[in-house]
């Protein structure tokens, strides 16, 4: 695997080319980081250029469809080093002829992860590089270990948000598209107990939350603070079934198609647009508290 590996202090951080992929984050010799498996091998893929599905007629540009998978085709390309350095990196994609068979537009993505103290701060810059407004989605998917130490019950561990956080969420149907239907947080004041029938109909989707910080942690056991600047929204997701061991806590621009909705790309509910010439940065950090 072609990957770059960076230490500082007691952080320790591999991410690969393909996708542009964290691969491992291991604190004082504790892996955080979910190590893939058979059920869901990923580790924390690059959701881009769209996040969760479209509808059956998949992305609409000028009247033409095009074929876009679930979450994009960033995760699955190889991204090119633009800098690697014993503290970060910076990884690049651009378009080409099969970005373009399933997105028809010139772009430029880069993403770079840097060590900051006990932090990993990893920044998503998207740049638009036609001569036409470019639509987009993007976000992370970072996978972390639940348990988060040896030992420790699932049932101890919880997801404590930075504000109260009382609007309802949404959810997804079973064809993976926004259900219209609201329903009631649960949250308790800023807190997720959490318990994996919560996710029995897939992730939970914050699309009116008021935080941009959270700890994920457990009683006696490690925690990590988790902070996220311009993007609106935020997933928190995990496989119910037997065997998956992992929390992704997810910020999103933008979220699946609502059921029924069949536009224009341009103007999917949460996608941003970028002027040509334009570029905009987000970003997340993650903080492993001693």
């Amino acid at each position: 695997m072609d990957s770059h590996r960076m230490r500082k202090g007691e952080l320790e951080v591999e991410v690969a080319a393909q996708g542009a992929e964290l691969q491992r984050l291991r604190f004082r010799g504790l892996d955080l980081l979910w190590e893939g498996g058979p059920l869901w091998p990923r580790r924390a893929p690059l959701l881009f250029p769209i996040v969760g599905a479209l509808g059956k007629g998949g992305l609409r540009h000028q009247g033409r469809s095009f074929p876009l998978p679930k979450h994009g085709f960033a995760r699955d390309r190889t991204f090119t080093w633009i800098e690697r350095t014993p503290e970060g990196c910076v990884l690049e994609l651009t378009e080409d002829d099969a970005t373009r068979a399933a997105y028809p537009f010139a772009f430029r993505l880069r993403v770079a992860f840097r060590l900051q103290g006990d932090s990993l701060r990893s920044d998503l810059i998207l740049a638009n590089r036609c001569g036409e407004p470019l639509p987009a989605s993007l976000g992370g998917h970072p996978a972390f270990r639940w348990p988060l130490g040896p030992g420790l019950p699932k049932a101890a561990h919880r997801v404590v948000f930075a504000e109260p956080e009382p609007e309802p969420i949404r959810r997804l149907t079973a064809e993976g598209l926004l259900d219209p239907e609201p329903r009631p947080t649960p949250v308790a004041g800023r807190v997720l107990a959490l318990r994996e029938e919560l996710f029995e109909a897939d992730a939970l989707i914050f699309d009116r939350l008021r935080s941009r910080s959270l700890r994920f942690e457990a009683d006696g056991g490690p925690a990590l603070a988790f902070s996220w600047e311009g993007f609106p929204h935020f997933g928190i997701w995990t496989r119910p079934e037997p065997g998956p061991a992992f929390l992704c806590l997810e910020p999103w621009q933008g979220f699946a198609s609502p059921v029924g909705w069949d536009g224009e790309f341009l103007d999917k509910p949460g996608v941003v647009v970028l002027a040509p010439g334009q570029h905009r940065t987000w970003s997340y950090t993650v903080t492993a508290l001693r």
